[in-house]
């Protein structure tokens, strides 16, 4: 990898629209005049230094290009989008309306914006921070179009034949002699929202086929029908034929944007729904972007195990999501579910992950997964304690905290297009009140956070600084205690434990998902032993609490107490 020394990347994802947001009003389907957003500036010097003073390397800022919306803009000369095919009055940030410019939302002054933005981007790197933003290959909004764009880019459709429905020089896919059909039941921006686009219509002629794979004039309510599905020259309705030879107009085009980005001073790009556009176009541009910024990186969203190998190996990712494998088994664990286990865990290394481990990006949350905190998935955010030891510390590869996740942030109410789900929207202007608390009006100092959440931010820091200051959880080998202490006294399904550890250096992970404390001892096989060269009396302490440890003889066990839904990190 040329961005690090290693692939431990610890990064801290945000949206500016919510992030800097103190306004506490939270009015449903309110307006940002109403409920406030966040600005770029907000995420000043001292918001950034807090940041890396947690531990983290890269920030990943969520929702930064410019999207359809609600909020009218017009006096900036920016076409107002029709609020039929948006989604929340702040809108979709995964309905793009224009690739080469950024949210006027998150500006302080509109006219300023990308300046604005540039600046946020050189105040990140001041700061020691790398910078992480969204591309959405697969789809953009049905008001897509680009009125930033340098001289001499043609937008997408621009010269399309909408008499055909595929064609692999069209950008888009088309449903010829039929018009777009709003969703029945849509109400955009709530009953109390009126705009005099308003009508339960949208001029769309021939229907362009919807961005979750509908290949119809009429998508329901359910499916993504505010935004449109993106040819990358793959003929979905003829046994998804590809046509990658001459390269389609589509990737020439998405190579431009991403270009444009990374001159900007990007270090790297999470790519939405990587599985929905084929790993040929992949393969091609990230190759290609890579002899021109070689230590850009990108992260894929991705959630089919049989495809991984073929994304990295193929396609070129640095990283994809391990949501189907470890979010999903540390999920079940944390929310005590019946027949969670820590088996689990083993098969994500020892079958779906295998050999590509340290490429797998591990989180507790993101924008789209529920908060640990809700009521829909632990209910205490301290609960999230033996999952995040695992997720930071299982392998080399990076890791993912979602902003709010460290204050216990539970993701609460009916926000306007989002429902009362366990997510804080992307969709509405919000604040968070949890973060908010911590923000303490700008001064960015957790002042108005209970004693418990500051204890919690504290836990976050603590483990995260560990994570990217050992060696052994860095770049050390990885060595499951599964099976050498599946018999012993006081061992469960619910005990998770492993050894990290380099020619210098060892860190004993020990995870308990139990709600109450376990007494154990713990084995380390004796090929383990033979190979760290150990025997006699050890000393263990514990990186995380500073408690010390210790057995007269390494071969005969090391006697423990776990705590209840805690762990512990033994360094010896």
């Amino acid at each position: 990898m040329g961005q690090s020394l290693d692939d431990k990347l610890i990064i801290y994802q945000l949206l500016p629209r919510l992030f800097g947001n103190a306004n506490p009003r939270n009015k449903y389907y309110g307006s940002i005049e109403e409920n406030g957003s966040g600005k770029f500036n907000d995420i000043s010097d001292l918001a950034l230094q807090e940041i890396k003073k947690m531990g983290f390397t890269h920030v990943w800022f969520t929702g930064v290009i410019e999207h359809a919306t609600m909020t009218d803009y017009s006096q900036f000369g920016i076409k107002p989008d029709d609020p039929d095919v948006v989604k929340g009055r702040a809108g979709s940030p995964y309905a793009v309306k224009d690739y080469y410019d950024v949210d006027p939302d998150l500006a302080m002054d509109v006219k300023n914006r990308m300046a604005e933005y540039e600046a946020l981007i050189q105040r990140s790197h001041a700061n020691g921070l790398k910078v992480i933003m969204d591309f959405i290959p697969n789809h953009v909004s049905r008001t897509y179009n680009s009125d930033a764009k340098p001289e001499g880019v043609r937008d997408f459709g621009q010269d399309d034949d909408k008499g055909k429905a595929f064609d692999p020089k069209n950008d888009f896919y088309y449903t010829p002699g039929q018009a777009f059909v709003v969703p029945k039941g849509y109400s955009p921006g709530g009953d109390d929202f009126w705009s005099p686009l308003k009508d339960g219509f949208f001029d769309e002629k021939p229907a362009k086929a919807t961005g979750n794979d509908k290949f119809i004039s009429n998508p329901s309510i359910t499916d993504w029908f505010e935004t449109v599905k993106l040819n990358y020259g793959v003929d979905y309705l003829n046994g998804r034929k590809g046509y990658f030879d001459p390269i389609p107009p589509l990737w020439n085009k998405m190579y431009d944007i991403l270009s444009f980005w990374s001159a900007k001073g990007i270090d790297g790009f999470r790519c939405d729904m990587v599985e929905m556009v084929p790993v040929e176009f992949w393969g091609w541009v990230i190759s290609k972007l890579k002899n021109d910024y070689p230590d850009l990186i990108f992260i894929g969203e991705a959630y089919d195990i049989k495809k991984y190998q073929s994304y990295i190996f193929d396609g070129k990712f640095d990283y994809l999501y391990d949501k189907v494998g470890l979010y999903d088994a540390i999920r079940k664990l944390t929310a005590n579910q019946w027949g969670a286990t820590t088996w689990d865990i083993n098969q994500v290394w020892n079958r779906d992950c295998k050999d590509i481990d340290k490429h797998m990006l591990r989180f507790m949350e993101n924008h789209d997964e529920q908060r640990v905190a809700s009521k829909y998935f632990a209910g205490d955010p301290w609960l999230a304690v033996p999952g995040i030891i695992i997720t930071a510390t299982l392998n080399t590869g990076p890791v993912m905290v979602y902003s709010g996740q460290e204050v216990g942030e539970p993701g609460g109410g009916f926000e306007g297009f989002s429902n009362d789900d366990g997510r804080t929207t992307i969709f509405d202007y919000w604040g968070v009140p949890e973060h908010q608390k911590w923000l303490n009006g700008g001064k960015m100092d957790g002042g108005l956070l209970s004693g418990s959440q500051k204890n919690l931010r504290n836990f976050y820091s603590k483990l995260l600084n560990i994570t990217g200051q050992n060696e052994a959880i860095r770049t050390g080998g990885f060595w499951e205690l599964m099976l050498a202490n599946q018999y012993q006294p006081g061992f469960d399904q619910r005990i998770y434990l492993f050894l990290r550890y380099t020619d210098k250096q060892r860190i004993l992970v020990i995870a308990n998902f139990n709600r109450e404390e376990r007494k154990l001892r713990i084995k380390l096989p004796d090929d383990l032993l033979k190979v760290l060269n150990l025997g006699g009396q050890k000393e263990f302490t514990d990186l995380l609490s500073g408690a010390k440890y210790s057995t007269n003889d390494i071969n005969t066990g090391l006697d423990i107490t776990l705590p209840a839904s805690g762990g512990m990190m033994l360094n010896f």
